[in-house]
């Protein structure tokens, strides 16, 4: 496998992963990307990289982001969100492999792409729920603050050093692994 392949494996890895935090952003971040030309997509997603998809993704990054600073509303995008992160993350994927057969760049983009982005996407709104059951949604706000970060992080590490995005997407994996251990019932 050439490097260019495994490094754009790894840059759509790790935006399946912030799909997982919010949908948009790692979109609009991929769409710049490839509006400025610091990243080429596979020649049917190039539309990515146009100004309009960049102007729509960036709005709907803005409309994600303030709306999961409402308390409740975050709960019912979060219903929303776990199908469009699947969605997201294996678009991004799809988008971003290169050199690669078509069957295998699928197969991994929905096994890895969107399997990574619905996996921290389901963590997250179990979190979220959690969150609102407990606080009455009053700690919904930092979660949200904390899911964007994550989002901004792993995205600017994926398109500027897609390996470190890896190795993060991989530390996020093991973290929600633990969680989920922890508080699954024992037998």
């Amino acid at each position: 496998m050439e490097p260019d392949t495994i490094i754009s494996i790894f840059l759509g890895i790790g935006l399946a992963a912030s799909v997982g935090f919010r949908v948009f952003l790692p979109l609009f971040a991929l769409s710049l990307a490839a509006y400025l030309g610091a990243w080429d997509l596979n020649e049917n997603w190039q539309w990515i990289g146009s100004l309009a998809a960049l102007i729509t993704f960036g709005v709907a990054t803005l409309v994600e982001i303030f709306a999961y600073f409402i308390p409740w509303v975050d709960n019912a995008l979060d219903s929303l969100a776990i199908p469009l992160a699947a969605i997201a993350g294996t678009a991004v994927m799809v988008s971003t492999v290169t050199n690669l057969d078509p069957v295998v760049t699928w197969s991994l983009a929905i096994i890895a792409g969107g399997g990574t982005a619905t996996a921290i996407k389901g963590a997250n709104a179990a979190g979220r729920l959690t969150s609102s059951v407990t606080t009455g949604g009053l700690a919904n706000p930092l979660v949200s603050t904390i899911e964007t970060g994550a989002a901004v992080t792993v995205s600017s590490a994926s398109i500027l050093v897609p390996p470190i995005a890896a190795i993060l997407v991989i530390i996020i994996l093991v973290g929600i692994f633990r969680i989920y251990r922890k508080l699954r019932p024992k037998k």
